[in-house]
């Protein structure tokens, strides 16, 4: 795993692993299901990544979209690539929603709704909550080997 994964907290963040991704729950939670997809590559370069992982990429997206369209019907999906303190390929996933979101005891409104997210004012859970909103979202996880 490279840096930039174990920076958002793998193994306790991770929600699904595949062959060239891992999918990790957002530590801090702008939006309710909030989501890193990290590419497992070294590469710092979204051009750089193997064509295996680019096919995986669909599968992977689906299952994303999928399980956050169960777990909290967002209206918008936003992928940013931002990747400027941790610099390995990855995507930051948001659920977008008007108002807000809750489950297991977290409230997450959607305050930069309907514009660009507000990143600045995430929620940051603390290790239980990773725990129980982790458990939580895997509970509707496509089987990692499941395609359209």
């Amino acid at each position: 795993m490279n840096d930039t994964i174990r920076r958002f907290g793998h193994p306790d963040t991770l929600i699904a692993d595949y062959r060239h991704w891992v999918v990790l729950l957002r530590p801090e939670q702008p939006t309710l299901g909030s989501l890193v997809l990290a590419a497992k590559s070294d590469a710092t370069a979204f051009s750089a990544l193997e064509p295996a992982a680019f096919a995986e990429l669909a599968t992977v997206t689906w299952h994303i979209e999928s399980a956050l369209e169960r777990a909290v019907g967002y209206a918008r999906i936003n992928y940013l690539m931002l990747m400027m303190v941790d610099p390995n390929v990855h995507f930051h996933v948001l659920p977008r929603y008007e108002g807000g979101r809750s489950e297991v005891g977290i409230e997450v409104p959607d305050k930069g709704w309907p514009k660009a997210p507000a990143l600045g004012e995430a929620v940051a859970l603390t290790p239980a909550q990773i725990s129980d909103l982790a458990i939580w979202l895997k509970r509707f996880w496509p089987d990692p080997t499941a395609t359209r």
